[in-house]
């Protein structure tokens, strides 16, 4: 049995190639067998308006590339520059090293996929730092900084 196989709760959606299909009252299990099918659960998806940090926009990046919604060797060049930024700004941490070094390659792979789940794997690392920033004394931390 070779493909992506999904399974789906009861009315989950996910974006398959640009639409946006929804699962019936049952959970389900789909085996997808077209293997540069973009395909994004939608609910792993960051919605725009709540990308505000440095790490949501890496992972709104890969998500664009994965739905599709973004030519690859662009949204490519992009991240290769994000994750530049980030491994500057979290390099040390060693869980941030592992997920970036992960990250950098699945895109020489150009699998946008992993790329994301490395990516969301520093998202409560990034909240953790920003909210030390905001209690700690001194000038305030921009999280478009971090």
């Amino acid at each position: 049995m070779a493909g992506l196989i999904l399974k789906l709760r009861a009315h989950e959606q996910i974006l398959v190639n640009g639409v946006v299909m929804q699962n019936g009252d049952r959970n389900a299990r789909l085996i997808v067998k077209t293997p540069d099918a973009k395909i994004l659960r939608l609910r792993d998806a960051i919605h725009p308006d709540a990308v505000d940090t440095p790490v949501k926009r890496a992972c709104y990046a890969a998500q664009l590339a994965v739905a599709g919604e973004a030519p690859v060797e662009a949204s490519a060049r992009q991240l290769r520059h994000q994750l530049a930024d980030l491994r500057d700004a979290l390099g040390g941490l060693e869980s941030c090293d592992t997920a970036l070094t992960e990250a950098d390659d699945a895109l020489d792979d150009r699998n946008f996929y992993c790329v994301l789940k490395s990516l969301r794997r520093l998202l409560p690392v990034e909240e953790r730092l920003l909210a030390l920033a905001a209690a700690a004394p001194g000038p305030a931390v921009s999280a478009a900084r971090v």
